[in-house]
């Protein structure tokens, strides 16, 4: 696209915008500035408007029926988590079977863990990339000691190489061709939290089971971000949090995928819980467990109703909008956030700033990683009082995810414009 660092091209762009009707379908917080603009879906989505309604449809039913609601209500609570896994695996590409809504994202990796990560005294070493989200390093690290490993000898963090910000994929492959016979798992975020880059999740995992490895990933950054295809991509797990791009409420329920040849391979160990026992038995409080097929085996503990209930009116929008279109927008977005970004790095020569994230459209999610050397943290700070909220991450990123579901390219312009603001300023001191 031929872009132009203007208000009057962003508004023309927001009407063109097959997409901007869905803005109206969340709440967009203010700052009280003339144009607050929220950068911040890849850490808390925002809410939709719909969910207060889908709420209280739930408070109404345990009001009105009690215990009863379980079996009588209009979405009875004993099967409402099965509302949630079609659109759900629609979002990541997925058969319906083979994803479910559960527990926490950390919390379901150990338990993924559990079945994928089986270590022996030959096959032990895990792949992952650097710079992972803390709790999945505590992850791995807590797993590898679990099983009698140091995890400075089980766990290969690929880096970027010296003088760059990103991972090459060709790393990555290399790795587990090297340590081929002593690798029992790839486990990766399928979006850098830290940069955005987006890995080529189906070369990896075809890698990985050349080897006789399992690939796994934490789709935290990814689920609702990118299109995504699971099971066309053999990936054996994965997990994804619901509280970023998917907009499901702080600390919400989580989501797994467990490939279909997994998922009815009854003689993998897990952990189980009367959710995951044979339905048609639940209620019979007999000793044995009998796992579901399916995703839903790996299930604990009854739904959380509530939480649910606000999930699903987020997925409900992304089952109308379809990743493929989300996806165009998202592109178009963050070319422009590129362009604006760059636009002031010309015009300001001096003042550090930089853009870390891969600047191949294909190879990034929705989100642009930035450094302004020495300043970040000002920067950060005034860009907030002007009323644009991004995320800073230590030591010296300033991260901006322009949403295609609720941000407009209006938005982009009030950073650039706030930004600029900044930038003359810290001249003129």
């Amino acid at each position: 696209m031929n872009y132009e660092n203007s208000r009057e091209y962003a508004r023309q762009q927001d009407e063109l915008d097959p997409l901007k009707s869905f803005r109206g379908k969340f709440y967009l917080p203010q700052a009280g500035n003339e144009h607050s603009a929220y950068f911040c879906g890849n850490s808390l989505g925002l809410q939709p408007r719909a969910a207060r309604d889908l709420v209280a449809q739930e408070f109404d039913e345990w009001a009105q029926r009690g215990v009863d609601a379980h079996f009588e209500a209009a979405n009875p609570w004993y099967s409402y988590h099965e509302i949630l896994s079609g659109p759900m695996a629609r979002i990541v590409g997925a058969q319906e079977s083979e994803v479910v809504c559960m527990n926490s994202l950390t919390t379901n990796l150990h338990l993924l863990f559990v079945s994928f990560y089986r270590p022996t005294s030959a096959r032990f070493k895990i792949i992952s990339e650097g710079k992972m989200f803390p709790s999945d390093r505590y992850l791995l690290e807590t797993q590898a000691r679990f099983h009698g490993f140091d995890p400075d000898d089980a766990v290969l963090e690929i880096h970027p190489r010296t003088g760059e910000s990103l991972i090459r994929e060709d790393d990555i492959l290399d790795a587990i061709r090297e340590h081929a016979d002593e690798l029992a798992l790839v486990f990766l975020g399928g979006v850098n939290y830290f940069t955005g880059q987006l890995f080529d999740m189906q070369r990896i995992t075809e890698a990985a089971h050349a080897v006789g490895a399992i690939a796994g990933y934490d789709l935290a950054h990814a689920a609702g971000n990118v299109p995504l295809q699971l099971h066309d991509w053999d990936v054996d797990f994965a997990a994804w949090c619901s509280y970023k791009y998917l907009n499901g409420s702080p600390g919400n329920v989580a989501a797994i995928f467990v490939h279909e040849r997994h998922g009815e391979s009854f003689d993998l160990p897990r952990f189980g819980g009367w959710w995951g026992h044979d339905k048609d038995r639940r209620f019979l409080m007999e000793s044995g467990f009998t796992p579901m097929k399916g995703a839903e085996g790996w299930q604990l503990s009854n739904a959380p109703i509530f939480s649910m209930s606000i999930l699903r009116s987020s997925i409900d929008i992304f089952d109308e909008v379809g990743m493929n279109e989300l996806r165009k927008k998202s592109e178009k977005l963050t070319g422009y956030l590129e362009f604006v970004i760059d636009t002031l790095a010309n015009d300001f020569p001096d003042a550090g700033l930089r853009i870390i994230s891969p600047r191949d459209p294909a190879k990034r999610g929705c989100q642009i990683s930035m450094i302004i050397e020495g300043r970040e943290r000002d920067v950060f700070e005034q860009l907030t009082a002007a009323g644009i909220t991004s995320d800073f991450r230590e030591p010296c990123m300033i991260r901006l995810a322009p949403v295609p579901l609720y941000n407009s390219f209006e938005d982009v312009f009030a950073f650039g414009d706030a930004l600029r603001t900044i930038l003359v300023e810290g001249e003129s001191r």
